[in-house]
């Protein structure tokens, strides 16, 4: 579904903006690390936070990545893993991705204080502009 384009442009070092479905129907945006991980987006969170909630109770999603006037859109559904040990693993991955290995693991302690909770995104819709 993602050509070889599009896949270039989702694995560079970039954010996703989240949108989930809060309770009323209206939508939820939060600024995400991400990395694409085969034909799923791999995201990661705090349990307890807005999104969390959103996600358990409707698991449609989509994200949106950007640079200027290309973009790439893409919708689907999470699935949830919450064992702590992958969650916090998975933190630290994206964490090296954004910050490299250094800074990634001087943010650590604070990771490891949170249960987290990773959130894996299908990809069922894409929309892309300026490929």
């Amino acid at each position: 579904m993602l050509n070889d384009k599009v896949r270039a442009f989702l694995e560079e070092k970039r954010f996703a903006v989240l949108a989930t479905i809060k309770r009323d129907g209206s939508p939820q945006q939060t600024v995400m690390w991400y990395e694409l991980q085969g034909d799923q987006i791999m995201m990661n969170t705090a349990e307890g936070r807005a999104k969390a909630y959103n996600f358990r109770r409707d698991a449609r999603v989509s994200i949106c990545v950007e640079d200027e006037y290309r973009f790439v859109a893409i919708s689907g559904t999470v699935e949830l893993n919450e064992d702590r040990e992958q969650g916090l693993a998975d933190i630290m991955r994206l964490a090296v991705r954004y910050h490299g290995p250094e800074k990634a693991e001087s943010m650590h302690a604070g990771f490891a204080k949170d249960q987290r909770v990773t959130m894996l995104m299908s990809i069922d819709n894409v929309v892309t502009n300026g490929f």
